[in-house]
C-alpha cells in the first residue's frame, strides 16, 4: 500500500492544555508522528483545512512552517520509496526526522517570502528576494544554519556587499534587517536559541543611515516644461512626471491606475495603493493640457487616463507590479535623456517628482497641510521628510556668523 503523509493536530495535550502539532506519516494502515515542536490551543485548529487559524498569533509562521515540512517529508518519502518499497512507517519517520532535525535559513526564508506573496507583498517580496539570495550567494550553500549566522559572518557579509556587490550604506543596512527579521522568526519558531542572536547596541548595530533627497527646483522645473522636439516617448513620460508633480509627488504606481471616472468636478479621486487612503485634489491648471493631450485615446470612462496598465489582467496583483514596474523602468530611461537635453545635472527620475516638491514647498507651506498633501498618517513622518528640504533658518544662522 502506498506511503503517505498529512499535517495534523494529536489530540493528546500536554500540561498546560495545548495539543501538539505533527506530521503524520502512514504506510499500511499504521502511522507513525512527527513533531514539529509547537503547541496550540484546539480552537486555533482547523481540521478540515488542516491549518493553524488566523486567530492564532503566529497562524502565518506556524503554517509556513508547517508546509515546508511537509514538502520536505514528501520529498524524503519519495527518495526512499524509489530506494526501497518496503519501508515500514516508523523507518520512514527516523528518516524523515534526521533530515529534518535543523531548519535551516533558506528554509524560513522561502517560508517568509511565500507568505509575502499569499499577501500580495510584491514590491517587499522581489526585493527581498535579492537580499536573501545575497546570503545564499556569499555563503556559496543553501544549507546556512541561523548558529552560523554570528557577528564575524555579518562583518564579512557586510564587507562582501560593499566590495564584491558594490551596494551603499543603506542597501547593505536593508540586506542586514531582511537577515534580522528571519532571526527573528527563527527565534519565535524554536530553531535557534535567543542567546546565539547577533544583534543588538554591543553586537551588531542595524542604524539606516541618513539619506539626503534631492529635488528639481523651479527654474529645472521650467526648463523640463518648455522643453521642445522630444521625441513621443520622451514626452509621455514629461507628461507622466509632471502630471505626478502637479499632484504633490503622486506615485507612478497610483498615477497610473487613474481612470477618467476619477476625474470629475475639476478634481482628481482616488485611493492610494500604498494605505488605500481615499484622496481628492483640485486640478491644477497646468495638469490640464495634459489630461486633453490623452482625451482621445478614452474608450468608456472607466478605461485609464495613461496606457500602461490597459492591457494588464487587473485581477491579477502581480501582473499590475511588472507592468508598473516595467513602465517606472522606461518613463526613467526617457527622463535621464530629458535631464540632459534640459542641461539639468541632478538624476531625473519618477521619485524626484516627490522630492522636488517638497523642495519647492520648504517652509512656504504650513506643515499640516503638507500632511494632506502626502498623505502622511503621521505629522512627525512629514516633517522628517520635509528636514531635507528646510534650510532657510540655517542659512540665515551661518550667513550671521560668517558675513563680518
Amino acid at each position: 500500500m502506498a506511503s503517505n503523509t498529512k499535517i495534523t493536530l494529536r489530540k493528546k495535550a500536554n500540561k498546560e492544555g495545548l495539543f501538539p502539532l505533527a506530521i503524520r506519516i502512514t504506510k499500511n494502515r499504521r502511522s507513525n508522528y512527527m513533531y514539529i515542536g509547537h503547541y496550540i490551543d484546539s480552537k486555533h485548529w482547523d481540521e478540515k483545512k488542516k491549518v493553524v487559524r488566523k486567530s492564532h498569533p503566529d497562524s502565518d509562521l506556524l503554517n509556513t512552517l508547517l508546509l515546508s515540512k511537509l514538502s520536505e517529508a514528501n520529498r524524503t518519502l519519495l527518495e526512499l520509496q524509489v530506494e526501497n518499497q518496503d519501508i515500514s512507517s516508523n523507518q520512514i519517520k527516523k528518516e524523515i526526522t534526521s533530515t529534518l532535525e535543523f531548519t535551516s535559513f533558506s528554509e524560513v526564508a522561502d517560508a517568509y517570502l511565500k507568505e509575502l506573496e499569499n499577501k500580495n507583498k510584491l514590491t517587499r517580496l522581489y526585493t527581498d528576494r535579492v537580499r536573501v539570495n545575497h546570503v545564499l550567494k556569499f555563503h556559496k550553500s543553501k544549507q546556512l544554519m541561523f548558529q552560523e549566522i554570528d557577528e564575524g559572518f555579518l562583518t564579512r557579509f557586510q564587507s562582501y556587499l560593499s566590495n564584491k556587490q558594490n551596494l551603499s550604506e543603506r542597501s547593505i543596512v536593508n540586506n542586514l534587517v531582511v537577515i534580522r527579521t528571519l532571526y527573528n522568526r527563527a527565534i519565535k519558531l524554536g530553531i535557534v536559541d535567543q542567546k546565539n542572536y547577533p544583534f543588538g547596541a554591543d553586537k551588531i548595530r542595524v542604524k539606516f543611515p541618513e539619506t539626503e533627497k534631492v529635488g528639481l527646483t523651479i527654474t529645472e522645473i521650467q526648463k523640463i516644461e518648455n522643453l521642445e522636439n522630444l521625441s513621443k516617448a520622451q514626452n509621455h513620460a514629461r507628461n507622466v512626471w509632471l502630471f505626478s508633480f502637479y499632484l504633490a509627488g503622486i506615485r507612478v504606481g497610483d498615477v497610473l491606475k487613474i481612470r477618467w471616472s476619477d476625474i470629475y468636478d475639476m478634481r482628481i479621486h482616488y485611493r492610494m495603493n500604498k494605505n488605500a487612503k481615499l484622496v481628492s485634489l483640485k486640478l491644477p491648471d497646468k495638469l490640464n493640457p495634459i489630461i486633453e493631450f490623452y482625451r482621445p485615446d478614452m474608450k468608456h470612462t472607466d478605461d485609464f487616463v495613461f496606457p500602461e496598465l490597459k492591457k494588464a489582467d487587473l485581477k491579477n496583483d502581480k501582473d499590475i507590479y511588472v507592468k508598473t514596474n516595467t513602465a517606472t523602468k522606461k518613463f526613467n530611461k526617457y527622463l535621464r535623456e530629458i535631464g540632459v537635453k534640459a542641461g539639468i545635472n541632478k538624476k531625473v527620475t519618477m521619485h524626484i517628482a516627490r522630492h522636488s516638491f517638497g523642495n519647492i514647498a520648504g517652509d512656504r507651506i504650513p506643515i499640516q497641510m503638507l500632511q494632506k498633501l502626502y498623505r502622511h498618517s503621521s505629522i512627525t513622518t512629514t516633517m522628517q521628510y520635509q528636514s531635507n528640504f528646510i534650510s532657510k533658518e540655517t542659512d540665515k544662522a551661518l550667513d550671521k556668523v560668517v558675513n563680518f
